[in-house]
């Protein structure tokens, strides 16, 4: 993903501070690589992670980027039903819009 790409305070990070934005992405590899999981798990954990700590705008980077990757949008689904008996009704609910957001095409 390029600069131009993220989400606005992301883009400020890299963009005022690359050595910072370097170490986070080389961080964010390694962990993703520390074990066996393939990218699409990797992308439903990164996903159900991203909802429950209520993080729309993660949850909206993780659905673009899973969808891109050919996970099917019912599983991005699955993963907020998930959450009801985990993190709560009113969360799996936001996290439901989210991801209808970005599966309806109403964000970008």
């Amino acid at each position: 993903m390029t600069n131009e790409q993220l989400p606005h305070g992301a883009r400020r990070i890299a963009e005022q501070h690359p050595d910072v934005w370097r170490a986070y992405e080389l961080l964010g590899k390694a962990c993703a690589e520390a074990g066996p999981l393939d990218s699409q798990t990797l992308r439903l954990i990164k996903l159900a992670v991203a909802a429950a700590v209520g993080s729309e705008g993660a949850v909206h980077s993780h659905v673009r980027r899973a969808l891109a990757e050919g996970v099917a949008p019912e599983a991005l689904r699955q993963v907020a039903l998930l959450l009801i008996a985990t993190a709560g009704f009113p969360k799996a609910a936001a996290t439901l819009s989210w991801i209808e957001d970005i599966v309806s095409g109403d964000r970008k």
